[in-house]
């Protein structure tokens, strides 16, 4: 735990932040300060790569909540990309010469380029070989400054539930869902701005090893929505088969084959502000999931999770977020909300279509 004279030495943030009356459809924003309870304890690790607009955001807001000890993780340029040598360059200096708070930093600088799968699940085991916990922010992935002591907080109350593999900082739209708890729990792995343990990342797999052990038990029992299960299907077994380039999929494959849980706020926590031509994944600028608005939780949380609110949640998840459609009904879809939401409002449009969804979706 902390020493009185940490929590005496309160740090003071300017920011923007959003007063709490129920729930977050409803916080109404006022201009103020963030209070820190005490100094950060916990150590950050920021993977970065090439793109030193978003990357000197995202370290901002890592300097101003001065985490102790600081591990930073970067890829080498691609040989195939023109002028790609002086943008990882540029992010790397701009990094080293800018940490202005007193912190032990420790750096994995690569010198040949492991692509996104390997650098980056690679770059997380080496944190997790050094620290118990902590934090983990990717270059386009910019927190709230609660965030950080969110992360803290609950990284000592579930250290020992190992039910618990992480703890994120994003909500999707599920603020539309009426979560009265400060957080919740789901199923998946939300990865925008989050937090574990070694103890959780230590049987992490990239190359999903046992998958076709254990796909004809795992898949049915994800869900009762069949475009979910076809959507996991499909990708784990690409994932296995290294038909696509990246490290997330195998951490929901973890969690759902070993009932883990995540634990997300009850309001967005983490923008994520590298939509555009310059991203690995996150292409189109004008997505809905880019740069949600941001908001403060208060410190120290209200521990209170409910399990029909869990139950929920993971269903607003199988059905938005991780069903697979044809490219047709997807651009007919979104047409339709986009007239709706121009009639009815975002609130209610939302709520109208999950629960069309509930009923058509078997």
């Amino acid at each position: 735990m902390f020493d009185d004279n940490n929590i005496r030495d309160k740090l003071v943030f300017d920011t923007t932040i959003f007063k709490e009356n129920s729930s977050c459809d409803m916080l109404e924003q006022y201009n103020s300060s963030f209070i820190s309870p005490h100094p950060l304890n916990t150590a950050v690790l920021f993977l970065v790569f090439n793109r030193l607009d978003t990357t000197k955001e995202v370290f901002r807001a890592i300097s101003q909540a001065k985490p102790p000890r600081l591990y930073v993780a970067a890829d080498a340029a691609r040989v195939n990309i023109k002028n790609e040598v002086k943008k990882v360059q540029d992010v790397r200096e701009h990094i080293m010469q800018n940490i202005n708070w007193e912190c032990e930093v420790k750096t994995l600088f690569r010198e040949k380029n492991l692509g996104c799968k390997y650098a980056v699940s690679s770059a997380i085991s080496w944190f997790f070989d050094n620290e118990e916990q902590g934090i983990i922010l990717e270059d386009d992935c910019l927190p709230s400054q609660s965030f950080f002591w969110y992360c803290e907080e609950l990284l000592i109350k579930y250290r020992n539930d190992n039910s618990v593999y992480l703890i994120s900082g994003e909500t999707h739209d599920s603020e539309f869902l009426g979560l009265n708890e400060d957080y919740g729990f789901c199923k998946y792995p939300l990865l925008w701005g989050w937090a574990s343990w070694n103890r959780a990342w230590k049987n992490y797999d990239p190359e999903m090893q046992d998958w076709q052990e254990n796909r004809n038990k795992l898949i049915p029992s994800i869900s009762h929505y069949k475009p979910t299960l076809n959507f996991w299907e499909t990708t784990f077994d690409k994932m296995y088969k290294r038909e696509i380039d990246t490290w997330d999929y195998q951490f929901a494959y973890l969690l759902l084959n070993n009932g883990g849980k995540c634990i997300f706020p009850k309001c967005n926590l983490v923008s994520n502000i590298g939509f555009g031509i310059d991203a690995t994944r996150t292409s189109n600028p004008t997505s809905e999931a880019a740069n949600r608005k941001r908001y403060e939780i208060n410190i120290p949380l209200k521990h209170s999770p409910n399990p029909k609110s869990e139950e929920k949640v993971n269903k607003f998840y199988d059905i938005n977020e991780f069903s697979k459609k044809h490219f047709i009904v997807h651009a007919f879809n979104k047409i339709i909300y986009k007239l709706l939401k121009i009639i009815f409002g975002h609130k209610k449009t939302f709520l109208l279509k999950n629960y069309l969804k509930d009923k058509l979706i078997k």
